[in-house]
């Protein structure tokens, strides 16, 4: 690719096909893929990395809201897709654009029964969540025998699967713990078999449940940001490619003298002459104001370059003073040269939360490379 001359998201879809490659390496031959990709898939564009993986052969896609469920059914992809968190308000949604609500709790198993009734629909496919210790959305255990009672009074829905979430499994530390999920999972699955008199699809393990516990791969893996090019895990890392690369522009460089600042409130004072550069990419595109007064960098011709003050809306200002650059240079935020993993820690956070940040003002580009 050329060097950016603006403010732009790169998405790699080599990268893509080389993680999807990977993880579908540890899995048996009859095991399912889903796909998460919620939230903008992971911060680049839903719509293009759907399209990229129903290419390569992806049985599921999972997204949080019926609505991004929505924007990949008017991008005409039909692969199924499960929607994680669904609310009573998106019910039409779900059964007009054939999505498959995740159903939690005994009050979203009646709301939804009692709509899909109203629609006339029979076999509506649903997918039961049981919560094994993450303690965030799920039925517990002792809910089956309501679940099983309850749908043997309807026709219109049918389980297509049961899942739960695990909460820890990329801490090896915490195997003990997961086990014991694990081992709850497979208790649920099979007392809801016997009591359905059918089996459902079963799955429970996400990107790192996928590389640690393959005796919990079931019918069907999840997997999120393994796909975007992370896998919790240096050793992982090196088989992933980041799919995503955040580039900007140095717009202008300025001369700062001893005792003079730079930013809102004063945020950098110059204790020597120093070098500043100004970036069109602040808060409004996804640098939160915490990178700023030096916490965060972005990388210009090979080497790191400190966030001077504090983070503007659209634009942060870095310390080039040892850089040899000029105005028009490239900088890169976060990509496969500028880890995105490091540049989380620097504020305690992670990847996740940066890469999914990025504001839809920034422009996609699409390449393979």
């Amino acid at each position: 690719m050329p060097k950016a001359t603006e403010t732009l998201l790169e998405i790699n879809l080599n990268a893509l096909d080389n993680n999807y490659s990977y993880l579908t390496s540890k899995l048996k031959p009859k095991t399912k893929v889903l796909a998460v990709v919620k939230a903008f898939a992971y911060g680049s564009d839903s719509v293009v990395i759907a399209k990229e993986l129903v290419d390569l052969g992806v049985n599921y896609f999972a997204v949080a809201y019926a609505n991004e469920g929505e924007t990949l059914r008017i991008a005409n992809i039909e692969t199924p897709i499960l929607v994680l968190h669904p609310l009573p308000v998106s019910f039409e949604v779900i059964v007009n654009r054939c999505l498959e609500p995740s159903i939690y709790s005994r009050k979203t198993l009646q709301e939804f029964i009692a709509f899909a009734e109203a629609e006339k629909q029979t076999n509506y496919p649903i997918h039961l969540k049981f919560n094994t210790g993450l303690n965030r959305l799920g039925f517990d255990e002792s809910d089956i025998s309501f679940i099983v009672e309850i749908l043997s009074k309807t026709t219109s829905v049918k389980v297509k699967s049961a899942f739960s979430h695990l909460a820890a499994s990329e801490d090896l530390n915490e195997k003990e713990f997961t086990l014991g999920q694990i081992e709850g999972f497979r208790k649920i699955s099979e007392e809801l078999i016997v009591k359905l008199g059918y089996k459902p699809l079963l799955h429970c393990v996400n990107t790192s449940g996928i590389i640690n516990y393959p005796e919990a791969h079931f019918d069907m893996v999840r997997t999120g940001i393994g796909l975007y090019g992370f896998g919790n895990d240096k050793e992982v890392n090196k088989h992933l490619k980041p799919v995503a690369t955040l580039k900007t522009v140095i717009s202008q460089i300025h001369t700062v003298q001893k005792g003079e600042s730079v930013g809102y409130n004063r945020g950098f004072i110059a204790e020597k002459t120093t070098r500043s550069a100004t970036l069109p990419i602040g808060h409004a595109d996804g640098i939160p104001r915490s990178y700023g007064r030096g916490k965060g960098w972005v990388t210009i011709n090979e080497k790191k370059a400190h966030i001077l003050g504090n983070v503007c809306m659209d634009m942060i200002m870095v310390d080039v003073t040892n850089i040899n650059c000029e105005e028009g240079d490239e900088a890169i935020v976060f990509g496969p040269s500028a880890n995105a993993e490091e540049l989380s820690a620097a504020i305690n956070s992670i990847s996740y939360e940066l890469i999914t940040a990025v504001s839809q003002r920034v422009k996609r580009i699409v390449c393979r490379k």
